[in-house]
């Protein structure tokens, strides 16, 4: 089997919200179906379309807003560049007229509450976030094709090899464990995000990688600063007010702040008490989710759903550990990239799979390593870090209501967040030789405990407080 090439710009990708595994994928998914068709000059002679929703994705697919997804991307639109702002209107385009553009060119006959089904009663064997796409053609030829969202964003389609592929790339350091990650930096001397380096090198060069990790942290930056300052109810019926604008007024006692460098400088300002230190960190993982439970543009990190943990981990490294310095940025977005490609390698970072510590959990590994590194720790320190914030959330369920990424999974950030910064003070103020759990038997206990779990206890809102809370949602 090829080794898995995993690189930094596939653990954070840029997006919309609320879930990169029933949002984004979906998403991607409809894109790369669209693509299949044009390669195979069949796009223009489509007649008619449906999409099959399966298992997680058909029972918490509304409050994911996956048929959302899937429409723009039939339409050709991108995640990663289309305006937000435009979602309703588009999607009330096609629902009022009965008419999807394929690709944006090719305009056929269709009705999302026809054409798109929930099977909320079946499941495909390879994941439970399957969805097919049905097509006849003109000439009355019939074409069907399955995807699978396995968590992040990342999609395979039916017969491929789970995972991103090595894509042609030979990598100068080939890591599936923290076990082989912590061999080659004892070999080299480098540090965890200087052995990623070397490894995105065999992608691009190392001016467009650290580009490239600027912009990511660009779009987290704008998204955290935007939810700081965005008031109101969140979409979805479930009544939930946003709470992070009101909890940064309140921090920065009343004055408001127009530019990013100037908020940051005024937090700095505030002190470092810790009562101060933890309300900010709770409102930067707030905001952040906050604006992915809106259909805001998010990156994952590695998933929209714990997308404010690092985002929340970084902010406090800036604001109160004078870490606003592009390299130290950089640094610390490819130390937690390589955690988080461990876990999806030998694991999972997908809620249907694993439940919420696949992302809650995951995120706040990567989060309190990437601190940790960025604080002076030992590579032995990192890892122990990212073994720390996992182990406390080992069996966390995914039980959203309404399946609606909003309760519990906004706060769980704000959890995540937390639990990242005081694993990296414990492995700071440790002898990781003296430690009696590794990264790798915490993943492989991840995993194990993922099999275990209950399915309903995996992102289908059929347990947990999705069915002990009493709600009055709208129908669907």
């Amino acid at each position: 089997m090829p080794h898995e090439c995993i690189s930094v710009f596939d653990i954070f990708k840029i997006g919309v919200g609320p879930s990169s595994s029933h949002t984004l994928g979906p998403w991607r998914a409809a894109m790369r179906f669209i693509d299949d068709l044009q390669a195979a000059g069949k796009l223009p002679q489509v007649k008619n379309l449906a999409v099959l929703l399966y298992g997680s994705l058909a029972k918490t697919g509304h409050g994911h807003g996956t048929d959302i997804a899937v429409q723009l991307g039939l339409c050709g639109d991108d995640p990663v560049t289309f305006d937000v702002n435009q979602i309703g209107s588009k999607i009330d385009g096609i629902r009022r007229h009965r008419k999807l553009p394929l690709a944006g060119r090719y305009e056929i006959d269709f009705d999302p509450l026809n054409d798109i089904e929930f099977l909320y009663d079946e499941s495909l064997p390879f994941h439970p976030n399957a969805l097919t796409f049905l097509v006849t053609l003109e000439n009355g030829d019939q074409t069907a094709s399955t995807f699978y969202s396995i968590g992040g964003g990342f999609v395979v389609k039916e017969g491929e090899e789970k995972g991103a592929g090595n894509g042609g790339v030979e990598l100068p350091f080939p890591i599936d464990t923290a076990r082989q990650l912590l061999q080659f930096c004892i070999k080299t001397g480098f540090s965890i995000s200087e052995i990623v380096m070397e490894n995105e090198q065999a992608w691009r060069s190392e001016a467009a990688t650290k580009e490239g990790v600027l912009k990511i942290w660009q779009v987290m930056q704008e998204c955290t600063y935007r939810g700081c300052h965005t008031t109101g109810e969140l979409p979805g019926g479930l009544k939930v007010g946003r709470r992070a604008a009101a909890l940064n007024k309140k921090l920065l006692q009343g004055r408001t702040y127009t530019d990013y460098n100037s908020w940051i400088d005024a937090i700095r300002a505030g002190g470092n008490h810790f009562s101060y230190t933890l309300d900010w960190v709770s409102c930067f993982a707030l905001a952040v989710n906050e604006e992915n439970a809106s259909f805001g543009r998010v990156v994952t990190a590695p998933t929209n759903g714990a997308a404010g943990v690092i985002p929340a981990v970084l902010q406090y490294y800036i604001a109160f550990c004078d870490g606003l310095h592009p390299e130290k940025i950089i640094q610390f977005m490819l130390t937690a990239s390589e955690v988080g490609s461990i876990f999806k390698k030998r694991a999972t970072i997908s809620a249907a799979m694993g439940g919420c510590q696949a992302e809650i959990g995951v995120s706040s590994a990567m989060a309190a390593a990437a601190l940790t590194e960025c604080l002076g720790g030992s590579q032995r320190q990192v890892l122990m870090a990212a073994e720390i914030a996992m182990e406390h959330h080992l069996g966390l369920t995914c039980d959203p209501i309404g399946g609606l990424v909003q309760i519990p999974c906004i706060e769980r950030n704000t959890m995540g967040a937390i639990k990242a910064i005081t694993a990296s003070q414990l492995a700071l103020q440790s002898n990781p030789e003296l430690a009696k759990v590794s990264l790798d038997a915490v993943v492989k206990t991840m995993w194990d405990t993922a099999l275990d779990m209950n399915s309903k206890y995996k992102e289908t809102s059929d347990g947990g407080l999705a069915v002990n809370i009493p709600l009055s949602l709208p129908e669907c």
